[in-house]
C-alpha cells in the first residue's frame, strides 16, 4: 500500500470512531443505558455579590497561622496558567493576573498580623466579597472533613499484604463530548473501549468481588485492610507505611465514573446508626464488628479510585499540596479554583481521650484548593484537616452548617 493511502486508511479510520462514538452517545440518550456523563450543574446563582453594609466581622481565629504557606501553593499554581485565563465570580470574571494580585494584596497585608478591627477596614476598602448562595439558596452551607490516612502496606502482595491500591487501568478512558458539539460544553464520558463500543466502567462490585482488574491494572501497593483501603478512596490521598519501613504518598488519578453514594446514608436507612451519632468512627466501628457484612456495605457505594505515586503530599486537584485547616475542596464546577476563602462554621476541641468535648467557632480564612466526589453544588465544603489523631477525628465528625465567602481585589478604577 502506498503512502497516500495508507493515510487516507488512517483518517478514515479515525472518522469511523468518531462517527461511532457519536451514534453511540445519541442511541444511548435515547435508550436510556449511556456511559456514565458528567454533566455540570444547572445554571443557578452560586454567589450574592455583597454590598459593604452586609459583610461579615472578618476573624481568624487561628491568628493567620499557616495562611502564608495556603496562599503561596495557589500562587504558584496560578503562575502555571495562562494570564489572561478566565476565573468566574457569578456574573464577574477576572484574570490570572488579578487572582495573583488580589492574593499578593491580602498576604502582605495578613504578614503584619493586624488586629480583626484593622483587617476589617482593610477588607471592607480593597475587596468584593461574594456569598454562596448555599443549599437552595439559603446561604447554609454544610461543611464537612477529610484527611490524609496511613496505612500499612507492601510493595508486593503476601497473606497479611493482599488488598491492590490499583493505579489507573490501561483501559480507562475519558471522551469530552464538546469535541463532538459545542451543546455538550463540559460534558464528558468515562468509560471503557471495548474495541468495538464504549461501556461504563466497573463498578465497585465488579472490580473487588469480580476480579476485573487482576493482572490488567498497575498495583501501586498493597494493603492489609480493606476498610482502610476503601476510606482511602474517600479521603483521595494518603501515606503507606511499607514493610521495608519506607513511606510512600499517594494521590487520586482517576475514578470509575460511577456515582458517589454514600454508606453513611445506607447505615442510617437501615436503622443500624441513628443519624445524629453518624460518624467516620462509628462506620468504622460497626463495619469491624460485623465483618460478614464488609463487602455488601462497601458495595453499595459503586464508585472507585484509582492512585498513583507522588515524592509529596497530600495534593488537591490543583496539584499543589494541601494546608491544614486552610485548603478547602469545592465543586470546581462553579466555585473558582485557588481563590480566597471566608469561613464560619465551627471546628471541635478534643480532649485527651480522643473524644470530643465540644464544638467552638471557626472562622478562618482559607484557599479553594481541592475538590470531591460527594462535593457538589454551592451548598457544600469540605475542609482537610490534615493527619493524625485530630485530624481523623475532626474530619470523621463534621457535618455542621456555616457560611462561605469569597473574596476578591477591587479592580483599580481606570
Amino acid at each position: 500500500m502506498n503512502q497516500l493511502a495508507i493515510n487516507n486508511s488512517k483518517s478514515a479510520g479515525r472518522v469511523k470512531l468518531s462517527l461511532l462514538l457519536i451514534c453511540m452517545f445519541l442511541i444511548a440518550l435515547v435508550c436510556g443505558c449511556a456511559p456514565i456523563i458528567h454533566r455540570p450543574p444547572e445554571e443557578i446563582p452560586v454567589f450574592e455579590k455583597l454590598p459593604v453594609s452586609e459583610y461579615p466581622g472578618f476573624v481568624d481565629d487561628t491568628n493567620y497561622v499557616n495562611l502564608s504557606d495556603s496562599i503561596q501553593q495557589s500562587l504558584s499554581y496560578f503562575k502555571k496558567r495562562p494570564k489572561d485565563m478566565k476565573f468566574k465570580f457569578g456574573q464577574d470574571v477576572y484574570e490570572t493576573s488579578h487572582m495573583v494580585d488580589s492574593l499578593v494584596k491580602f498576604l502582605e497585608f495578613t504578614e503584619k498580623k493586624p488586629s480583626a478591627d484593622e483587617l476589617r477596614k482593610y477588607i471592607n476598602k480593597n475587596y468584593y466579597v461574594y456569598k454562596s448562595t448555599g443549599s437552595n439558596g439559603s446561604g447554609e452551607v454544610l461543611f464537612t472533613g477529610y484527611y490524609e490516612p496511613f496505612l500499612e502496606g507492601s510493595l508486593s502482595k503476601s497473606d497479611i499484604y493482599k488488598y491492590p491500591v490499583y493505579g489507573t487501568p490501561p483501559d480507562l478512558i475519558s471522551i469530552d463530548l464538546s469535541l463532538f458539539s459545542p451543546k455538550y460544553e463540559g460534558e464528558k464520558i468515562t468509560g471503557r473501549y471495548t474495541g468495538q463500543t464504549v461501556v461504563p466502567y466497573y463498578e465497585r462490585k465488579e472490580i473487588e468481588t469480580g476480579g476485573m482488574l487482576e493482572g490488567k491494572a498497575p498495583v501501586v501497593a498493597w494493603v492489609k485492610d480493606p476498610i482502610d483501603l476503601f476510606f482511602l478512596q474517600i479521603q483521595g490521598s494518603g501515606k503507606i507505611l511499607l514493610d521495608n519501613s519506607e513511606m510512600i504518598n499517594i494521590h487520586y488519578h482517576a475514578s470509575n465514573g460511577r456515582p458517589y453514594k454514600s454508606i453513611g446514608n445506607l447505615l442510617i436507612q437501615k436503622e443500624i446508626i441513628p443519624h445524629s451519632e453518624m460518624s467516620m468512627q462509628r462506620i468504622r466501628a460497626y463495619l469491624n464488628s460485623n465483618p460478614e457484612e464488609v463487602q455488601d456495605i462497601l458495595n453499595y457505594n459503586p464508585s472507585y479510585v484509582f492512585f498513583k505515586m507522588e515524592e509529596d503530599g497530600p495534593l488537591g486537584c490543583l496539584g499543589v499540596k494541601l494546608t491544614p485547616g486552610r485548603s478547602v475542596a469545592l465543586d470546581r464546577r462553579i466555585f473558582p479554583l485557588a481563590g480566597l476563602v471566608y469561613i464560619e462554621t465551627v471546628k471541635p476541641l478534643v480532649g485527651g481521650n480522643g473524644e470530643i468535648t465540644e464544638w467552638i467557632k471557626n472562622k478562618s480564612f482559607v484557599l479553594s484548593q481541592d475538590t470531591g466526589g460527594a462535593i457538589r453544588g454551592p451548598g457544600r465544603a469540605d475542609i482537610y484537616w490534615g493527619n493524625g489523631k485530630y485530624a481523623e477525628t475532626a474530619a470523621g465528625n463534621m457535618r455542621h452548617k456555616g457560611s462561605l465567602y469569597f473574596l476578591i481585589l477591587k479592580p483599580e478604577k481606570k
